[in-house]
């Protein structure tokens, strides 16, 4: 019996409308009547992870900013911020990079300070607490962040991807999305979150499944017994994993979860 059950969200458990999907919610009530806990582990921002599991909000565990923080029974069980030194550092090297726009991700808020229209209506959907202000240095003296989202203006894979990591040393960066990447202290990661999660929980790895599709999910899976890629992962991903489900098209999540409940 499964304990615990952790998913990524887009490209994962969310098809790509990025509508949930109906029976997630009943599944998630039917794993924690048997004494489980679900946990989605995303890069989104804690609001907007307690708004989205709004209905079952109080049965489960968020893994949020990609492991920088891990939230259960209602208080949050473990952080791992960005200092503000490196904040303000990597700040100014993204400013330096045209077509790209960070965020500064804070338990309770994102902040961000260009109006770049485009930009600012990817924030507004990204986020559920979000606001513009005139200067990020000054909030990240001032506010605990966990990392730096950035924007890309392009594939995030075939551009800022492939800049920054060149350019900002000591810290993680890694792509999250098709057209974001995430700044952080480079210790933190999804799978280092698991692990608290688990260690709080008395959860072994045999007790633990996972789902992932790219990289950001990588120490996720190899922290749990049982990791589980879709279809439509990251090859590289696939190639390292191995258990391949159906895409997030299919629900191939969905449908391995009532195998595993």
């Amino acid at each position: 019996m499964f304990k615990l059950i952790v998913s990524d969200l887009d490209g994962t458990l969310l098809p790509p409308s990025k509508i949930m999907p109906d029976e997630t919610f009943p599944l998630i009530e039917k794993f924690t009547s048997k004494g489980g806990v679900f946990a989605p582990a995303s890069g989104r921002q804690l609001p907007n992870l307690k708004k989205l599991f709004a209905p079952v909000a109080d049965k489960i565990a968020i893994i949020a900013e990609n492991g920088g923080i891990v939230w259960y029974g209602g208080e949050i069980i473990y952080s791992n911020p960005t200092p503000p030194d490196d904040l303000i550092r990597a700040l100014k090297i993204i400013r330096s990079v045209d077509g790209i726009y960070p965020v500064l991700s804070c338990d309770d808020c994102a902040y961000y300070e260009n109006d770049f229209p485009l930009f600012v209506e990817t924030v507004k959907k990204s986020y559920s607490s979000e606001m513009l202000v005139p200067d990020l240095d000054e909030m990240a003296k001032c506010k605990t962040a966990l990392k730096i989202s950035v924007w890309d203006s392009r594939p995030a894979a075939e551009h800022a991807g492939k800049i920054l990591p060149q350019l900002i040393d000591g810290l993680r960066v890694m792509i999250s999305g098709f057209d974001w990447l995430d700044v952080s202290v480079a210790t933190a990661n999804k799978g280092r979150a698991l692990r608290a999660l688990m260690q709080y929980l008395g959860c072994t790895r045999e007790q633990c499944a996972a789902f992932g599709d790219h990289m950001n999910d990588y120490e996720m899976l190899c922290e749990c017994g049982s990791p589980f890629v879709t279809a439509n992962a990251y090859p590289l991903l696939k190639e390292k994993i191995g258990a391949e489900i159906a895409s997030n098209r299919e629900n191939g999540v969905i449908e391995k979860l009532k195998e595993l409940i």
